[in-house]
């Protein structure tokens, strides 16, 4: 496994507040494609949608981190437009997560994410990055 795609190489977070495990795809500035493998549990234990949507920004995050230019810079996760749930992750569940960034303007990012499951989107949401 390159640098690269070790989450902890680009973003701050650490257990049990990081929710990648692997970065599979990333083109900096542009997109990034990560998954987070939900933990076993009961059966049908819900993993929070709040928790997806958190997952989601720190993808985002990692496509902008990428850049060379913003390595050594934090993104904050500065706000959700437009987000719909479509289904429900479950504990077992592998959440496949891929962002494109849409626009950066200076200290401000805004992408379009998207979670699936099994191939099914679970989740859509438009989100904005602060660089600080």
């Amino acid at each position: 496994m390159s640098n690269e795609s070790r989450p902890t190489s680009l973003l701050p977070h650490r257990a049990p507040f990081l929710f990648l495990e692997k970065i599979v795809a990333l083109d900096p500035g542009k997109s990034a494609q990560a998954l987070h493998y939900v933990a076993e549990g009961s059966d049908n234990e819900v993993f929070p949608e709040v928790l997806v949507i958190e997952a989601l920004a720190q993808t985002g995050a990692c496509a902008l981190l990428a850049q060379k230019e913003l390595r050594q810079k934090t993104a904050y996760f500065g706000g959700i437009k437009q987000a719909s749930f479509k289904g429900q992750v479950v504990s077992g569940d592998i959440l496949e997560l891929s962002v494109t960034l849409i626009k950066c303007k200076q200290n401000i990012g805004l992408g379009k994410g998207i979670a699936k499951v099994n191939g099914q989107v679970v989740c859509q949401a438009e989100l904005t990055f602060i660089l600080g």
